[in-house]
């Protein structure tokens, strides 16, 4: 599901007052998840806590209550949802309500209890490369090698899953551009992501609307980097990512397939 002969496209549907980039935005969430469903969206991403720099951590009862009507609703009408998500409680939470893939910033070490939920459920889960926590993880990027070193990581995220019973066929890997990364750091790895292909998993990339496409355009606006977002996608798809996870599907969408067509790909 996670892998297949195009790059599948994630849409991000927040439920949350502060997110970076659509904090607040979406009073009806269902109604938006069914868009980026029409818009051509694989995968819908249901989150209830912000993970932007510097975010406050919410309660997991405010986080549960905030995302599961949402993906109940969903996956009774057919979405694939993944559920955004660093707290066991919420991923079994979710799982129950339908979702069938864990998103999880933290690559299933912030609550010791996320891993058992994982192999127990036998879904997919996606592994992120963090520091840190969210209010902190600036201060943590510090690299001798950005790749390298995230590489390494990952690497000992991938064996501790797979040693708590995950089966590796159902892992994917994210290195978490923005995540205790500066701008320098994300390019660099957006550069070198082949680096990551002997993982034999499926990449996931993240960069819609970030800080570093802001950095490279001089953009300050999150909503005004539609341009950047999508340049950027491109660029990451022909480097070997799997699933692009974006705010605006319908244009992702489209910029995937002139691109595929012009590259002449079935």
């Amino acid at each position: 599901m996670l892998q297949g002969p195009r790059p599948l496209v994630m849409g991000i549907l927040n439920v949350t007052p502060d997110s970076f980039s659509d904090g607040g935005v979406h009073t009806d969430p269902v109604f938006v998840g069914r868009q980026m469903m029409a818009d051509g969206a694989d995968i819908i991403d249901v989150g209830g806590e912000s993970t932007r720099p510097g975010a406050v951590p919410v309660s997991v009862q405010e986080e549960i209550a905030r995302i599961r009507p949402v993906v109940a609703a969903l996956a009774a009408e057919g979405a694939v949802v993944s559920i955004d998500t660093r707290n066991a409680a919420t991923m079994q939470a979710a799982l129950d309500a339908g979702a069938r893939i864990v998103n999880d910033v933290t690559a299933l070490t912030h609550d010791p209890h996320a891993r058992a939920v994982v192999a127990r459920s036998g879904c997919l889960a996606v592994l992120m490369h963090m520091r840190g926590e969210p209010a902190t993880m600036k201060a943590h990027a510090i690299y001798d090698d950005v790749v390298a070193d995230v590489h390494r990581e990952l690497a000992a995220r991938v064996a501790e899953a797979e040693a708590a019973g995950i089966a590796r066929e159902s892992l994917a890997i994210d290195p978490g551009i923005g995540f205790a990364k500066m701008a320098a750091q994300n390019v660099a790895l957006l550069q070198d992501l082949p680096e990551f292909a002997d993982f034999g998993l499926p990449l996931l990339i993240g960069v819609s609307r970030k800080a570093f496409i802001g950095h490279l355009s001089g953009e300050t606006r999150p909503a005004r980097r539609l341009g950047g977002s999508v340049a950027a996608a491109l660029w990451a798809m022909q480097q070997g990512a799997s699933i692009l996870r974006v705010h605006d599907v319908a244009e992702t969408v489209q910029a995937v397939r002139v691109w595929r067509a012009l590259a002449q790909l079935s």
